[in-house]
């Protein structure tokens, strides 16, 4: 299965050469219309079935008001057993693919292939074959968040055993469900398992060592995501097909002052600091950017410190690392503008490092449901033109973009509405004016589920959820209605 981002073609339909009207403008044939999830945030059945623990069965159940009121993803959607309300979800939209995430432990338990869950095999495969003879695309994501416990009771992903376990995993699940699946995601966003888990420790497994423990982290999940791209194209890809890639989140950055030089370089930083950590290595030369590499390495010389605590990837793990993604899937949400902090003399962090501090313009709409969540659609835009222009043109999928509503939320999702119109106008601009080889969107989420440290409170679905009710109705926003007629046309109306 050949794709533009691996034979190096360009896209038919960018940049686009004739007049073209944004109102009235089709996205490209057989685009990608899909909404994503993941298992941990809508499954349920946390012990069912012979499922082991993870690391956020672990890290709700110690309570202590590191979730809001405590909550879990004990139940969350009860996607394992209400599996067909999913579906009918799925179908109401017309969705063309449909993104979710496979539980680690509750296909392996421990995490290594030593024992092998059958019910949790089944489970996955009752979820792909079902999606497929409705003609709608699995998109597999490995990883999303849930760390087999008794991995991480062995380091976890600062462990290089933890590699070389997920590796095994990888192979497990090319194997069980390569023949069906087609679209593979490794890991979901490892610069947020990085930074929050394992420096910050706001979200599980949370593991608190500033300066050392993210980027012992990030460093681990780079080798495991190439191992896994290796794995398959070794022994699966000739027979089944695929294509695997890693899910990158990254808000876009623009200077606070924009005449400001020192405000210029802080913008680049944070893009250094959150997409390029990951994607330069993956994408251009098997190394951390430069501008990564001399700034930690600055500050740790500040710090007194006789080496930098970035860890560095041998001449061997370059080239392993190098060219392991056949397409580039972003996860984004929002933007910030970024002026210059001077943190010489703050503690060692990943923040201090880059020296960049974020601030949300007053006048940019923020999501009812999370005030991290400013609304600015053409950051997206900003962001594609960067990912075709740094990294060869790839193709791009979009494998999240969401806006969230406080809890109780309203049917009428006017404002998200909005912001669903106009992110889809803005890809229409990358695709036709900026020549962006964007081949799908998919939004975030399917349903309301567990979002994280914000529990039940965030609510980013397409498919309202009434916790309330054991029965865990599924009831579609105005957004799901809007969002169904869109790619019914496959076209903004």
């Amino acid at each position: 299965m050949a794709s533009a981002a691996s034979t190096g073609s360009t896209p038919v339909y960018a940049p686009a050469a004739c007049n073209w009207n944004l109102e009235s403008a089709f996205f490209p044939g057989q685009f990608a219309w899909g909404a994503s999830t993941a298992a941990y945030q809508i499954e349920g059945g946390w012990d069912a079935d012979g499922k082991g623990p993870n690391v956020w069965d672990t890290f709700t159940h110690q309570g202590g008001d590191r979730v809001f009121k405590n909550q879990t993803g004990d139940v969350a959607c009860g996607s394992y057993t209400l599996w067909e309300e999913d579906l009918k979800c799925i179908k109401q939209l017309g969705l063309t693919h449909y993104r979710f995430s496979l539980s680690w432990s509750r296909l392996l338990p421990d995490g290594t292939t030593g024992f092998i869950n059958q019910k949790g095999v089944d489970y996955y495969n009752k979820v792909i074959d079902s999606l497929l003879a409705n003609d709608v695309t699995p998109v597999v994501t490995l990883y999303h968040f849930d760390l087999p416990q008794h991995l991480e009771d062995q380091g976890g992903w600062k462990s290089d055993s933890t590699v070389e376990a997920f590796d095994a995993y990888a192979q497990f699940c090319f194997q069980t469900f390569g023949d069906r699946v087609k679209l593979w995601i490794t890991i979901n966003e490892p610069y947020v398992v990085a930074v929050l888990g394992y420096e910050e420790g706001t979200m599980a497994p949370g593991v608190t060592e500033p300066g050392t423990g993210a980027y012992l982290a990030a460093h681990k999940m780079i080798k495991a995501h190439a191992a896994a791209w290796h794995s398959y194209d070794r022994l699966f890809r000739k027979q089944q097909g695929g294509l695997v890639s890693i899910a990158l989140n990254s808000d876009w950055a623009e200077p606070f002052e924009p005449n400001s030089l020192a405000d210029q370089e802080a913008a680049k930083r944070h893009i250094a600091f959150c997409l390029d950590w990951f994607a330069t290595p993956i994408f251009v030369d098997g190394d951390y950017p430069a501008i990564m590499k001399s700034k930690i390495s600055a500050m740790c010389k500040k710090q007194g410190l006789t080496s930098s605590r970035l860890p560095e990837f041998t001449q061997e793990e370059k080239k392993t690392i190098k060219g392991t993604a056949d397409f580039f899937s972003l996860n984004y949400y929002t933007t910030r503008k970024i002026k210059h902090q001077d943190n010489a003399h703050s503690q060692p962090s990943v923040s201090a490092d880059m020296e960049a501090e974020q601030v949300t313009d007053p006048s940019w709409p923020v999501a009812t449901g999370s005030s991290w969540l400013a609304v600015v659609p053409w950051g997206l835009r900003q962001l594609l033109k960067y990912i075709k222009d740094t990294y060869n043109h790839p193709v791009i999928y979009i494998t999240e973009n969401g806006f969230s509503q406080s809890d109780p939320a309203p049917l009428d999702d006017t404002q998200r509405w909005e912001y669903f119109r106009l992110t889809l106008q803005e890809i229409l601009k990358a695709i036709y004016i900026d020549g962006v080889h964007l081949k799908g969107y998919f939004v975030w989420s399917l349903l309301d589920n567990f979002e994280w440290s914000c529990g039940y409170s965030s609510r980013f679905g397409l498919f309202h959820v009434d916790y309330e009710n054991s029965a865990l109705p599924r009831v579609p926003y105005r957004s799901a209605i809007e969002y169904a007629k869109v790619i019914a046309n496959n076209r903004l109306i």
